[in-house]
């Protein structure tokens, strides 16, 4: 049985691990923080250390490694920013280097690129806008020069997250969870993106991970929508008025450090998914699948 060594327990390396696990995998999730109800067998973990690394290599004994460490807040990184780039680099340099040989993927992010263009394939110039995508790209060095790896860059990722976790929750939960309470939502209309389903997150990493797969490759949704038109579709979704929205720029909140474009598109993506039988959804499909399925 292929055993895959998850390290980043959030959101994504759990729905990963769900995926690994559903297709006869045997995934475990690493992190420096334990889980309630993990998915799968978890294992403590501090990936900047690199004693650390080497004892849950020794332990799990890999065939493959996916790698979602964080942090990712990016507001966190933009006041943090030497701390941001030594956690980063430092788990994908401790970690490949204790397991030379696995097939590797690190899950990245459009925020390497500044956000001038709509449009940003495997062939765009980086350019980080902001101290979490400088993080990553430093991470991104490290992984390519890595045999046999892969560097999966993604745009936002969305997917259904309860209420008072005490965590900041992806963009379509903090909004669905307001709007079902009838609060007004304030969302950029000056700041795009191309929105991606957690579940086909975890399916494309799976794929990427079962066979051959370019080095370097782009997952974005097949929408380029603002924050607050994607708000308005969730409260159409949920059938609240739209006026609960509350259009804004991004320099008045949070979003002041994302790059006005967050999107990805890929010249490669089409003939992966196809050859496999994938797909990534919309926006409209993802907003109803994750709204019938909720509590």
């Amino acid at each position: 049985m292929t055993r895959t060594l998850i390290v980043g327990s959030g959101f994504v390396g759990r729905a990963v691990a769900t995926r690994l696990a559903a297709t006869g995998d045997s995934p475990v999730l690493a992190s420096r923080h334990p889980l309630t109800a993990p998915p799968v067998p978890w294992t403590a973990l501090d990936a900047a250390d690199a004693d650390s690394c080497a004892r849950v290599v020794e332990q799990v004994r890999p065939d493959r490694l996916v790698l979602v460490h964080g942090p990712s807040d990016v507001t966190w990184c933009e006041a943090n920013p030497g701390r941001a780039v030594a956690l980063h680099t430092a788990a994908a340099a401790n970690l490949t280097a204790a397991a030379p040989g696995c097939r590797t993927v690190l899950i990245s992010t459009d925020n390497v690129f500044d956000g001038s263009s709509p449009a940003n394939d495997e062939n765009t110039p980086t350019a980080p806008a902001n101290a979490y995508g400088r993080a990553k790209l430093r991470a991104e060095r490290i992984i390519g020069a890595v045999p046999g790896a892969t560097v999966l860059r993604v745009s936002l990722i969305y997917g259904w997250e309860p209420a008072g976790t005490g965590k900041w929750l992806n963009f379509f939960s903090a909004c669905a969870h307001g709007l079902r309470r009838g609060e007004p939502v304030e969302a950029p209309d000056d700041q795009w993106t191309t929105p991606v389903l957690v579940e086909d997150v975890a399916a494309v990493t799976a794929a990427v991970l079962a066979g051959e797969a370019p080095p370097l490759l782009h997952l974005g949704g097949p929408d380029r929508i603002s924050r607050a038109a994607w708000a308005e579709a969730v409260a159409d979704g949920l059938r609240v008025p739209r006026s609960l929205v509350r259009r804004v720029p991004k320099a008045a909140g949070r979003y002041a450090s994302r790059p006005t474009n967050t999107c990805l598109t890929s010249d490669r993506l089409d003939g992966f998914l196809a050859a496999r039988g994938l797909r990534v959804r919309g926006v409209a499909e993802g907003v109803r699948a994750l709204l019938e399925a909720a509590p």
